[in-house]
């Protein structure tokens, strides 16, 4: 079956009071804002009979807000849009790598970060560097607003702990400290416009004698949501990385991820990759 505009019903809120006021009377109603995700559902007859509640029109979400300490990232704000931004490129360097990543230019034209969270995919390319960067998700709903922090905003594959009528207003960012290092890689089937296998974001800091200061590193597309290494993490804090340090480290990756096996690739494949980003990342 074939998506049929008869069978929709669309609402197109001008202004965030009246986006609410509409989602609270209509819970069940698909919030659409890039419409990469929602629209080849749609195409697929997936969404007829349902109502769409089109949140384009919303300008107040379409903003960056840069401070000192936080970036806010509105929920309208597209992929190709946050690449734009030097304030983002030069603090927070690892979301850009992401967002490059997602489809081709026609997709991240469209895609917005808060629709990638939203559709809570567990190969979401831009989570682990919002997971490294202790990203929160501010939702509003008529009740009020609450931020969520990125861990706990999802609860499953294709899955979020949102509650009926909330929406997402903005993702924010703390800005951190220059690190000493830091890595972004999404590794797929080929270079380009692939889902990812493993996809992996570090930073780290390293004290002047050689010792961790702190470490942060999370994976991807390993586990039915995005993955802080805390174990890892733990571990190496206050240690100089030595071979065996580092070894030690890679071994205690399963203790935070148990590896997935679905149709893209194998636990195997995944558990070895991400243990040798890690690797290579520490060295």
């Amino acid at each position: 079956m074939r998506g049929n505009p008869a069978t929709t019903q669309w609402q197109r809120p001008k202004t965030v009071a009246e986006a609410l006021r509409m989602y609270e009377r209509n819970p069940a109603a698909i919030p659409l804002a890039g419409g990469t995700d929602v629209m080849v559902l749609w195409n697929a007859g997936e969404h007829n009979g349902c109502s769409i509640l089109d949140l384009s029109a919303l300008k107040s979400w379409s903003r960056v807000r840069v401070s000192d300490s936080h970036i806010s990232i509105g929920a309208l704000v597209t992929m190709s849009q946050l690449q734009q931004y030097a304030a983002i490129a030069r603090r927070l360097p690892l979301l850009v790598q992401a967002c490059a990543t997602v489809g081709g230019l026609q997709i991240q034209n469209r895609a917005t970060l808060a629709g990638n969270i939203a559709n809570a995919s567990p190969a979401g390319d831009s989570f682990t560097p919002l997971a490294v960067y202790d990203a929160s998700v501010k939702v509003v709903s008529k009740a009020g607003r609450r931020n969520v922090p990125l861990a706990e905003i999802f609860a499953g594959v294709k899955k979020t702990s949102l509650l009926p009528s909330e929406l997402i207003a903005s993702i924010e960012l703390p800005i951190p400290k220059r690190p000493t290092r830091q890595m972004f890689r999404k590794v797929g089937t080929r270079a380009a416009q692939a889902i990812s296998k493993t996809v992996a974001a570090g930073l780290l800091w390293l004290r002047r004698d050689g010792t961790v200061r702190e470490l942060r590193f999370a994976l991807g597309s390993m586990a039915p949501t995005v993955r802080r290494l805390q174990h890892v993490e733990a571990y190496v804090q206050g240690r100089k990385l030595t071979k065996r340090t580092i070894e030690t480290a890679c071994e205690l990756l399963q203790e935070d991820v148990s590896a997935i096996d679905d149709i893209r690739s194998t636990r195997e494949y995944r558990l070895t990759v991400s243990q040798n980003l890690l690797r290579n990342f520490l060295q």
